[in-house]
Order: structure tokens, then C-alpha cells, then sequence
């Protein structure tokens, strides 16, 4: 066997060949079309440390055409990271290292997990503007502590997904230059030529974003791969690059390459056959020449570029001591020393200064203070910055001539929402994106992956409800509560004043994973507390008005959340003058509440007590959970309507007279007629 360069390439193809033939599952097209172009970066041009995945000042690669795992899997376990052939044999199967998608942080070398089309790419963008707005905030003459590229690879299915015109198109804004982009021209997806059905000028559209494109590279040929990597990277380009490579999906195989028949299935033992022996491959399955793995290995290599970096930064921590101990602080993930008591003071002056105000501006008091000593947290919204308040006195907003800590998304909600998974999957930043809870459909699946890989996000969800008015039900939200509250892993928060939203605040920040907090655009009124019951909002539920005597068990629970919780303390007031034994419970975060022992849940909604009512401007269905069959809820099961605020509660039902009707059923009273 001659070992060249087109060798080192055809190991990964017949590495995927015999994974995806092994597992009966897989899609073998795309790294059998792409292998060159790897072979070409990751041996020539990527910085990387197999013996340390986690190095901040690594290039960042993402396979954005997720489907093609098995690509990323062999590059891996070829240069040197801890993944087997042993790996690579258990390929798609169940708890292993090589699961179907990349996935993240289940594999060294995964930077963030694809699959879902077009996000890949817009997390990478992700990657490339914590590059930028890290190396800003950190490098100093002589001491680039943070410069790296961030390169991607993409298929047609990327580049038709709606996703990825949002994402590349603030990326050209930008001027993302440490972006680089491969294209995966082959023309085949799972039905067939995409001619058919997508004629798009792909050049010419990226063009128009701002970016560097270069055209027919020939996908197979090691120097058109070179030369249009050294283009990409010259110094004279300030843009973003696409390079459009020409490739045949499953090149190499005799029969099936070029064809949609090789995207998404086994080859065969037949066609396996055949295209080892049109390769020049004579190894049985999953054996590789010793030859072949030191052409391969970066091991040495990676830590030779790790230690020359740590050189250069421990010549930086001399000369700038407390920069590298801040840095040092973020990658680590570390919060700020005495964090914990400063959280609580601000907490506790909040309850000492009542403020009647909406939820989103008591956010944007949250932001103004906690940026104050986070500067990792790095804001956006998409186009309702005045709306969502997510700016503060810390804010710079980042344009193509400046760069700071906040972005402008654009109308662009999926597209925000997936770049800032790839900034918080980047690591030394907490990234904070916001629109109107009912846009987060447009952001669902980036918000799923979010939870999936436990990227540590804050989403902020401003006007949660028909509280917002005449703009109507196009814009009031209804199911999309219910939705977050169900997705694993994410945290969801409804606060009802100025003091739990700061909890929310303060819980999302510690947590290591997605949160969403819920605000309102209308004035909540702000509810007293004890310093315990300031304490317990942290378990997502508490006490807010207990029986007269604390003592007693009380005849009914109601259940509140946010700019409901008003009406349920008018009708624990009403009703306790009415000598009945009423306890009033607000659960700003049910996901949280649902996580606390045993004891302290039946302490706060005791089992015996089967009296229960719910009030929430959201759908009623979720709550089923929490009152039981015999409980009754007071929520939404149709769309709203367009008017004021005050009318649209009282013709929803979200009145005192409803609630207390209710509360008269609950407890074999008959209901009072009001006027």
C-alpha cells in the first residue's frame, strides 16, 4: 500500500464505510465525499490538542451536516483523542462515545451538538464572535492570548435551512474574519438532485451578506483544498469565507457515489467490497497500517503548540497579573469572590424598596446590577431591545466598527438563539438573548438543543401573556409555557415581582444549563415576605400567605405564578375575612419545586389537601398535575383577543369574582352572584 496523502483521506472513508456497515445505520455519503477536505485542515491547518480538548486558544471545528458523525468520530480517534476502534465499532449504539449526531459534551473533540440542519452553522458563527469579543477584551500588544479560527463544515440541507440565512447574514454584518466555511457542493440530499427543488445562486447570496466566497474548489484535489484555505485566511480579507467545494457524495464507491442512494444507508457487504478494492484497500474491517496512525497523530504536535501558548501566558500573567486572573476565572467557570453575599444584600434591598413595576424592567434592574460583577454576561435581543430591556449602564453594542457585549440581533429569533448556545458552548461568557414569549416558536428547536446539551443560556421571555393587550393573539402567548416547562433540562421561571425575579436571576447565573425567565410587560404589585420566605423562592415554591394561625391545615391551596399572583392574594384576603383557612402558593419555578425532597413539596402542598386552585394566564393543561382531577383551574384553552389588559383578564375570567366563585365550589359553597 502506497501511503500518500489521498491514503491518510481514504482511511476515514473506509473507516465510516466499516462503522456505518457494522452499526446497519448511518449516513457514509457525506464522509466519504468530505475526507480530502479534512485531510487537508485537520493535518495542515487546525491548532488543536488531542491530549487537551478543552484548551481555550484551540481552533473550534463544527460538523454543522450532523448526520455525517461518523467523519468527525474518525478524525478524532485518527489524531489522537480518546476515542477507540473499540468506539468506532459501537457506533450508534446505546451509551456509546459515537452516538448518531455529534453530541455534546458526550465526545473529547465535540465542540457543541448538530443534527438539526442549519444550527451547526450558526453556533459556529457563535464561536467566532466569542473568538472576536474574547481576544477584544483580553489580548494586549505582543500577547494575543486568544486568537484562533473557527472553521465549519456545511451541505446543501444547511444552506436551505431558513436558520442559516439568519446566522450568515449578521456574520458578514460582522466581519467574522476567523470564520471558514466549507461547503459541501454535491448536489444530492436524501430525495434525490436538489437541482429539483433548490436553484438558489448560493455564491451570490453569500456575496450579498458580506462574506469571502471562493468558488470551484475541486473537493478531491488536495492543493485546490490548500490554496482556497490559505485565500480564506489571508490577512487582506476582513469577511467571513465560503469556500464552495465541489465533491461526490460517497466518492469512491463504484455504484452508488453521486447518487442519493449512498446519503443515508450501509453500503452493503457487496458494494463495501467493491469500493475497498477501487481504493486500494486491502485491510480488513476497522484495521488501520501503524503507518497510516503516525501520519495522523497529533498528539505530539498539539502539545507542543499547547506549550508554546503557555509560555506566552505566563509572560502575560507577569506582565498583566490581574487580567490573566480574570480570565482564568471565566474559563473556569468560577463566580466572584463573596458573590453569594452580595446576591443576597441586593435580594434583600429589593424587599426593603418596593417597586410596583413590571417583571422585564425589574429584569433589566437585575442586568444593570449583576453586570456590574459578571462581566462575562453578554447580552442580545432580537429587535425589541426597547421592549425586552436588556440593556444597562455596562452595555456596548457591538457593530462592524466597534466591538462590545451586546448584539442586535435583527428580527433573527432562531437564529439568536442558536449563536447564543454557540457563545455559551465557547465557554468564558454567559450569554442573555430575549424576544416575546410567543416568538419563542420561532426559536423552539434552537431552545431544545440549548436544554439538550445543558448550554448555560439565559433566555428572557418578555409580555407572557394576554397582559400585553391590543396587539392581540397573534402576540399573546398561550402554549409556549407549558412547552418550556416540559422541555428537559431547562429551567423556567414566572416570577410576579422585583424580588423573585432577582432569585431568577440569581438562580439562572449558578445554574449550568438553560434557563428561560418569564417577565411581564404590565406593573405587578410587589408581595411582602419574611426573610424565609425570601429564601425558599429558591426552591422554585413557597408559602406566600399561610392560614391565620400557620398552624392548621388549610381548606384550600391556590397556586399561582407571576402577574396572577395579585388575584390570589385578593381572594386569600377575601376569603380568610370569610373565616376560611386559606394558603396561598407561589410557584415562580415548577421545574425547580418539582426537584425538592419529598418532604419539603408535601410541607408546601400537603396531599390531603385535594381543595386546590390554580390561577394562570397561560394553558390550563399543564397544571392537571398539580390540583388534581378534583382541582379546578383558571387559565387559557383558547387564543386571546385584541383590547386592553384590564378587559381581556375580566373577559377571560381573571377576575376576583370568578376566583372566588371558584373557591365557593371547591368548597361546597354555592357561588355567589356578583353584578
Amino acid at each position: 500500500m502506497i501511503i500518500d496523502e489521498n491514503t491518510l483521506a481514504n482511511s476515514i472513508r473506509i473507516l465510516s464505510i466499516d462503522a456505518v456497515q457494522k452499526a446497519n445505520s448511518g449516513h457514509p455519503g457525506c464522509p466519504m465525499g468530505m475526507a480530502n477536505i479534512a485531510e487537508v485542515l485537520w493535518r495542515d491547518y487546525i491548532n488543536h490538542n488531542p491530549n487537551n480538548p478543552y484548551w481555550i486558544n484551540r481552533d473550534r471545528f463544527v460538523l454543522s451536516n450532523g448526520h455525517g458523525s461518523i467523519l468527525l468520530y474518525c478524525i478524532l480517534h485518527l489524531t489522537g483523542y480518546d476515542l477507540s476502534i473499540e468506539d468506532l465499532k459501537n457506533f450508534r449504539q446505546l451509551n456509546s462515545k459515537t452516538p448518531g449526531h455529534p453530541e455534546y459534551p458526550n465526545t473529547d473533540g465535540v465542540e457543541i451538538t448538530t443534527g438539526p440542519l442549519g444550527q451547526g452553522i450558526a453556533n459556529a458563527i457563535g464561536f467566532a464572535i466569542a473568538e472576536r469579543t474574547l481576544s477584544a477584551q483580553f489580548n494586549r500588544p505582543k500577547y494575543n492570548i486568544i486568537d484562533h479560527y473557527t472553521y465549519v463544515f456545511v451541505g446543501d440541507g444547511c444552506i436551505m435551512e431558513g436558520i442559516s440565512h439568519e446566522a450568515c447574514s449578521i456574520a458578514g454584518t460582522m466581519k467574522l474574519h476567523k470564520l471558514i466555511v466549507f461547503y459541501d457542493n454535491n448536489g444530492i440530499s436524501i430525495d434525490g438532485h436538489v437541482k429539483e427543488w433548490f436553484t438558489d445562486d448560493t455564491a451570490m447570496r453569500f456575496e450579498s451578506y458580506g462574506w469571502n466566497v471562493i468558488r470551484n474548489i475541486d473537493g478531491h484535489n488536495r492543493n485546490s483544498i490548500k490554496l482556497a484555505i490559505e485565500k480564506a485566511k489571508s490577512t487582506l480579507i476582513n469577511k467571513p469565507s465560503l469556500l464552495i467545494c465541489n465533491t461526490i457524495i460517497g466518492f469512491g464507491s463504484p455504484n452508488k457515489s453521486g447518487t442519493h442512494k449512498i446519503h443515508g444507508s450501509p453500503l452493503g457487504p457487496e458494494e463495501t467490497h467493491a469500493t475497498k478494492k477501487a481504493l486500494n484497500w486491502d485491510k480488513p474491517a476497522f484495521v488501520i497500517p501503524t503507518e497510516i496512525y503516525k501520519l495522523w497523530d497529533s498528539k505530539e504536535s498539539g502539545q507542543k503548540k499547547e506549550n508554546s501558548w503557555k509560555k506566552l501566558f505566563q509572560e502575560y500573567t507577569l506582565s498583566y497579573p490581574e487580567l490573566s486572573k480574570e480570565l482564568l476565572r471565566r474559563i473556569q467557570k468560577k463566580l466572584p469572590h463573596e458573590w453569594n453575599k452580595k446576591t443576597h444584600n441586593f435580594i434583600k434591598s429589593l424587599q426593603k424598596t418596593p417597586k410596583n413595576i413590571a417583571t422585564r424592567q425589574a429584569s433589566q434592574i437585575c442586568i444593570e446590577n449583576f453586570s456590574a460583577t459578571l462581566p462575562e454576561l453578554f447580552g442580545g435581543s432580537a429587535d425589541l431591545t426597547p421592549s425586552n430591556l436588556t440593556t444597562c449602564s455596562n452595555s456596548v453594542s457591538i457593530t462592524h466598527k466597534k466591538w462590545g457585549n451586546y448584539i442586535h440581533y435583527g428580527v433573527r429569533e432562531f437564529g439568536m438563539t442558536a449563536i447564543a448556545n454557540g457563545i455559551a458552548n465557547y465557554g468564558a461568557f454567559l450569554p442573555y438573548t430575549a424576544t416575546f414569549l410567543t416568538f419563542s416558536e420561532y426559536a423552539r428547536n434552537a431552545v431544545r438543543m440549548a436544554a439538550l446539551m445543558h448550554s448555560h443560556h439565559i433566555i428572557i421571555y418578555t409580555h407572557d401573556s394576554i397582559g400585553l393587550g391590543e396587539d392581540g393573539p397573534t402576540h399573546q402567548p398561550i402554549e409556549q409555557l407549558a412547552n418550556l416547562r416540559m422541555t428537559p433540562n431547562l429551567i423556567v421561571w414566572r416570577p410576579c415581582d422585583q424580588v423573585e425575579t432577582a432569585v431568577a436571576w440569581k438562580s439562572a447565573i449558578e445554574y449550568r444549563g438553560p434557563s428561560a425567565l418569564i417577565l411581564s410587560r404590565q406593573n405587578l404589585m410587589q408581595q411582602e415576605r419574611t426573610h424565609t420566605q425570601i429564601d425558599n423562592i429558591s426552591r422554585g415554591g413557597y408559602i406566600l400567605k399561610n392560614c391565620y394561625d400557620d398552624v392548621n391545615t388549610p381548606e384550600l391551596i391556590i397556586i399561582s405564578t407571576g402577574s396572577e399572583i395579585s388575584l390570589a392574594i385578593n381572594a386569600y384576603n377575601q376569603l380568610t375575612q370569610e373565616g376560611y383557612k386559606i394558603r396561598v402558593v407561589s410557584l415562580p419555578s415548577t421545574n425547580i419545586f418539582d426537584k425538592q425532597d419529598k418532604l419539603y413539596r408535601e410541607y408546601v402542598l400537603p396531599k390531603t389537601v385535594i381543595n386546590r386552585l390554580v390561577i394562570e394566564a397561560s394553558s390550563i393543561d399543564y397544571w392537571y398535575k398539580y390540583v388534581g382531577l378534583h382541582g379546578k383551574i383558571i387559565g387559557m384553552n383558547t387564543f386571546g383577543k385584541s383590547a386592553p389588559s384590564d378587559q381581556l383578564f375580566k373577559y377571560f375570567g381573571f377576575t376576583i369574582h370568578n376566583v372566588l366563585n371558584t373557591a365557593y365550589k371547591l368548597l361546597n359553597r354555592d357561588p355567589i352572584k356578583y353584578k
